[in-house]
């Protein structure tokens, strides 16, 4: 059985709201520290993964949690996303380094796996107060509203996420192809994501770490949209229990022949 969408929502907005907006552009010189080189945590990182762990795990008792912050300390925990236990990935605070920043681009990020699936998601925007869910086989939602991926297009008029290294690749040998359409990088999935399920970006691209609570939940928004989704090595679908940590190249794609063409383009086929 899913836990109740509503609940789930609102025990989200309320976190971020007594927990992480308090804190957005308010942080002192001790709320800020690195877990390694240019990797940051903050006091709302902190603060909010131990309110969610509290109160998601009291909604559905028998849950586990799998918080980043809780999991940089104890790698042991990813493997509780083998475990017979439905489970809770929890992403505090995704974009910390421009929330630390003062910038208003972050997200919170959760999902809920069984049995090595993610079988819903929820991915709030603070800021704005905005939160987008999806649930296997309901599609992706924000309120009222189903949210769709963006329409096919050719290469040269896609929108997408790419790092910068590969942007400029791109720029360079495809200067009248894929290179030609807007490519960014947030510095936050969670809200590429957002973008990706309401139709504002066609494609990403994720390399190298495929960390679950940067994944899990969006992966699934992005699939209840209507989009396609697969690893670039083998194109098999993504799944958070994939050793926890994958290492590994996703692609997201309104459909199948764009995320071909994408890969053509990229790879080479």
């Amino acid at each position: 059985m899913l836990p109740d969408i509503q609940r789930v929502t609102d025990i989200i907005r309320d976190t971020a709201a007594a927990e992480v907006m308090p804190r957005f552009q308010n942080l002192a010189h001790g709320d800020i520290a690195e877990k390694r080189p240019g990797d940051l945590v903050t006091a709302a990182d902190i603060a909010a993964e131990k309110r969610l762990e509290s109160e998601l795990t009291a909604l559905v008792p028998g849950a586990v949690v799998v918080g980043e912050e809780a999991a940089e300390v104890n790698p042991g925990l990813l493997h509780l996303l083998t475990g017979d236990a439905p489970v809770w990935v929890v992403d505090p605070v995704d974009g910390t380094h421009n929330f630390a920043h003062a910038k208003a681009c972050f997200a919170v990020i959760v999902a809920y796996c069984v049995a090595g699936r993610t079988v819903a998601g929820w991915i709030h925007d603070p800021v704005a107060d905005v939160t987008a869910w999806a649930a296997e086989g309901q599609g992706t939602w924000i309120g009222e509203r189903r949210l769709r991926v963006a329409s096919p297009a050719p290469l040269e008029a896609l929108s997408g996420s790419l790092g910068y290294r590969l942007r400029r690749r791109l720029q360079t040998e495809h200067p009248g192809g894929l290179g030609r359409g807007r490519l960014v990088r947030y510095g936050c999935v969670g809200r590429e994501y957002m973008d990706l399920a309401r139709g504002d970006l066609h494609f990403a691209r994720y390399a190298r770490r495929l960390k679950p609570w940067d994944h899990a939940a969006g992966v699934l928004l992005h699939r209840e949209a209507g989009g396609f989704s697969a690893l670039v090595h083998d194109r098999a679908p993504y799944r958070p229990d994939d050793g926890g940590v994958l290492t590994g190249t996703l692609m997201l794609a309104p459909d199948e022949a764009t995320w071909d063409a994408l890969h053509d383009a990229i790879d080479g086929g």
